[in-house]
């Protein structure tokens, strides 16, 4: 199918790969002049395993778009099947078993996050769920039609089904079909969508390469296979993971202004690599703010946390959510936009130490951490330093039901009674 070219598009392989899109690629000549003269047909695989999708779920995500952008046709592939079966890859222990129900309604909570940054009906683009054959799969007959092409050694030479063959608790035969589920699922989408690129996480690599295997043996036709490198930060922490847990896409569990927050205290090394994934800046405009400093750089993440956060919840929240932040930044926290944190009357009225108060709200990982921070000055209650480790919050230091808790100079949380 001809690709209608449309304006800037250029070379798009180019472009992932300068934005950090790319880490292997089975054929990368043949790829990027795929892309050049045709409408590509690509698909991504997300297994329901959660309600939301974390910051890490937008490398993929984000890659997907940028193709999008100049016409080809993206596939979101809903692992209802393969979700059943839990993928090892990457993992150094078996997923825990969830129902057919909880697949469901994960699912739908993902696509609807999906659909802030992919656009699906007609031509555009799709989504499909691989339970619709997975599921209806006869065992002996899959076997029959995929086993036979698989090599046993070939799939231990995975670096995840190696490392959890070392483990004490080993490999399922469970996990250890899911590469022949996923290969089954690129063959499929091929006969019904000519989709001719599966893209996936590094971990992703040997199951990709066993799909484009399967499909070259049962179609005699070549397909291709990209994947995304591990996106970690300049101190090592994977994208996404925080000392309060994962940031999600969902705003019930992440707020805007949390969101917001989490990119713009990124860290100055990783402000310009953050900038090329996920946002859709144009490069050369990335170039110049990754050449900010000092106190300059400030505006490149204010660019970042404000570009991330309206892809994700809309102009007006990460408007709101900007605005609080410089109003936090510069001492005058907005309460309405703060992460709140609800307690009872009734324990307020007996007391809450500080140290408690900031191991709760997640300001603090541990006792040892608070008690430390309290101690160097840098802990504030309602904008009074406080110095004293043992520190007790009553009721008389809620004004009209809220106090807040300031860590350093830019963490901001309130503390409402309920």
């Amino acid at each position: 199918m001809k690709l209608a070219m449309k304006k800037g598009a250029g070379d798009i392989f180019h472009e992932l790969k300068e934005r950090g899109f790319v880490a292997q690629c089975s054929d990368e000549a043949g790829l990027r002049e795929a892309l050049l003269k045709s409408r590509v047909t690509y698909y991504v695989g997300f297994d329901p395993t959660a309600e939301s999708l974390h910051v890490g779920s937008l490398v993929p995500i984000m890659a997907m778009a940028h193709l999008q952008r100049v016409g080809h046709i993206p596939i979101v592939v809903l692992g209802g099947g393969t979700a059943m079966v839990g993928d090892p890859s990457g993992k150094t222990e078996a997923r825990p078993m969830i129902s057919r129900k909880e697949i469901v309604r994960n699912s739908v909570g993902i696509l609807d996050q999906i659909k802030r940054y992919l656009s699906f009906g007609g031509k555009r683009g799709r989504a499909v769920d691989n339970g619709e054959w997975l599921l209806k799969l006869s065992l002996v007959d899959f076997l029959r039609e995929t086993g036979g092409r698989f090599r046993v050694n070939e799939m231990l030479r995975a670096e995840g089904y190696r490392e959890r063959l070392l483990r004490e608790e080993g490999l399922s035969f469970l996990e250890f079909s899911y590469q022949l589920l996923q290969a089954y699922d690129f063959l499929i989408l091929f006969d019904k969508y000519r989709c001719a690129l599966q893209m996936g996480g590094n971990d992703q690599w040997g199951n990709i390469v066993a799909g484009i295997d399967f499909v070259r043996r049962t179609r005699q036709t070549s397909v291709f296979g990209l994947t995304f490198p591990l996106v970690v930060t300049s101190t090592g922490r994977k994208m996404g993971k925080t000392e309060k847990g994962a940031v999600w896409l969902d705003a019930r569990r992440t707020s805007p202004y949390e969101m917001y927050q989490y990119w713009v205290n990124t860290d100055d090394r990783d402000v310009g690599r953050f900038l090329k994934v996920f946002t859709f800046l144009p490069l050369a405009e990335i170039y110049e703010l990754e050449c900010l400093k000092g106190a300059d750089l400030r505006r490149a993440k204010e660019i970042l946390a404000y570009e991330a956060t309206a892809l994700c919840h809309g102009k007006a929240e990460a408007e709101r959510a900007r605005e609080a932040s410089r109003r936090a930044f510069g001492g005058e926290a907005c309460l309405a936009e703060l992460p709140t944190l609800m307690l009872k009357q009734t324990r307020v009225r007996k007391g809450v130490s500080l140290v408690d108060l900031l191991l709760e709200t997640g300001l603090s990982v541990s006792k040892g951490e608070a008690r430390r921070l309290v101690e160097q000055g840098g802990v504030s209650v309602n904008d009074k330093k406080v110095l004293d480790v043992n520190a007790v919050c009553s009721e008389k230091d809620f004004v009209q039901g809220v106090l807040v808790i300031r860590k350093g100079r830019k963490q901001f949380y309130q503390i409402r009674i309920v």
